[in-house]
């Protein structure tokens, strides 16, 4: 009893004049504290209190039958609301939990900590919790993976959501630096659509779809490292994407069949040839003024496989740096091109005016001082595009800049790709000028 006596006295000056009381200790001690305050009041509880027992495992998300009886023992012990906290160690544990809350006869709490479990908390109301938790200041938080109450409210749009509210996310690992959900959540509010889109640290693509393969979880972007595994977990591909061999959107049709497409190469190369226009004033007759340059690509995984095809289709020249050359060797074998490891590239100048583009990760958040060229070679090239958005110019673009060429950053790709995927996400025009403003801020 000492330890209720604790908790009200550290909190309210008397006990009845709070509405909640939490007990939050491990589940024995909880338990037995709840049964000692009920003892304690002898049945003349106030109406208004309510008392939630809450249990928090740190070490993982047990099986949903244990997870039952953790709520059944819970509300035993005289909960009003039940509250338990498990931790995630795969995107797929928070299934466990939803299943749990939705299917709840007393009021719920549910949660699960750490940036795989971050749907847990931003869903709660689709799916039967009763509420959820948000820290006042970024970085400082209770538990692992808690958004800030800002992030909950304006980029997520938590008071709009509701059991009927479509769920739309970013593949990816990592996948926090993604500013997707800023992009489609305001739209998706401004054109009042009932989606919500998070970011979804996943770790592997077969086992998160064949999870959420319920209509609630109606359509993905695809990013780094997932694109081609994506691909393989598709009942249909459209042949641009089976081409290229990577997709960065699935769509789930209301059959529960998942289409996979391909919107990246559309994206970037409308970016590159909007930057190489710029530099001949527009004035390149019908032709693509990507036609006959030599378009060297870094990177051969999916973003690498689209631009290289995309480059292709336009009449480019195509030479494929990889840090595994052998990656670099198979793409270049299906584009009819080139093939260089990545140590070789600050020595490759077959002639001046080539077109370099970045897909792969170097530069990116945190390390941004990274770079997959060095600068005395960035003098050969006309044009140089990073895939990477943040930041928005990398070292890789300053330094290019800085050489002479023309820039062309990651952001332009992103706003081109989002267009189509939304569109496919909502079955509504995608808001252009509304994209390029949410990216400028």
């Amino acid at each position: 009893m000492m330890v209720m006596k604790k908790v009200v006295s550290r909190h309210f000056n008397l006990p009845w004049s709070w509405e909640l009381i939490t007990l939050t200790l491990s589940l024995r001690y909880s338990v037995k504290a709840a049964h000692e305050f009920n003892d304690f009041l002898h049945g003349n509880k106030p109406g208004k209190c309510k008392v939630i027992v809450s249990s928090h495992n740190y070490d993982s998300t047990p099986p949903v039958e244990d997870l039952g009886n953790l709520v059944a023992s819970i509300q035993a012990a005289g909960a009003d609301i039940v509250k338990f906290a498990t931790a995630a160690l795969d995107i797929t544990d928070v299934a466990r939990v939803f299943q749990i809350a939705v299917h709840s006869q007393v009021p719920i709490i549910a949660m699960v900590m750490g940036e795989r479990g971050l749907m847990s908390r931003v869903l709660c109301p689709k799916f039967g919790g009763y509420l959820t938790f948000g820290t006042l200041e970024a970085g400082k938080v209770s538990a692992p993976g808690q958004p800030t109450i800002e992030e909950l409210v304006n980029l997520y749009n938590f008071r709009l959501l509701e059991p009927d509210t479509k769920v739309f996310g970013v593949l990816g690992n990592p996948v926090s630096h993604s500013k997707s959900p800023k992009l489609y959540n305001e739209a998706f509010k401004s054109v009042g659509f009932n989606g919500v889109y998070l970011h979804l640290l996943v770790d592997d693509v077969p086992k998160f779809f064949a999870t959420y393969s319920s209509m609630d979880f109606s359509g993905f972007s695809v990013t780094i490292p997932h694109k081609e595994a994506a691909l393989a977990c598709c009942d249909e591909v459209d042949p641009v994407a089976k081409s290229i061999g990577a997709v960065n959107c699935v769509i789930r049709r209301p059959d529960g069949k998942l289409v996979g497409c391909n919107t990246d190469y559309v994206g970037a190369i409308s970016a590159i040839e909007d930057g190489l226009l710029g530099l001949h004033n527009g004035s390149m007759g019908n032709s693509s003024p990507l036609a006959g340059k030599l378009f060297v690509v870094i990177g051969a995984g999916g973003a690498g496989k689209a631009l290289a095809y995309g480059a292709k289709e336009k009449g480019a020249r195509i030479a494929i740096a990889n840090r595994t050359y052998d990656r670099a060797r198979e793409l270049a074998d299906l584009v009819g091109g080139q093939a260089l490891s990545l140590a070789e590239l600050d020595s490759f100048c077959p002639e001046k005016g080539m077109i370099l583009a970045n897909t792969t990760s170097i530069g990116m958040h945190p390390k941004v001082n990274e770079t997959p060229v060095s600068k005395e070679a960035l003098a050969n090239y006309m044009l140089v595009f990073d895939a990477v958005y943040t930041p928005k110019i990398t070292r890789l673009l300053r330094e290019a800049a800085e050489s002479g060429a023309k820039i062309v950053p990651g952001v332009d790709m992103f706003i081109g790709q989002a267009y189509e995927q939304y569109e496919r996400f909502t079955g509504f025009p995608a808001p252009k000028d509304q994209f390029k403003k949410i990216m400028e801020n």
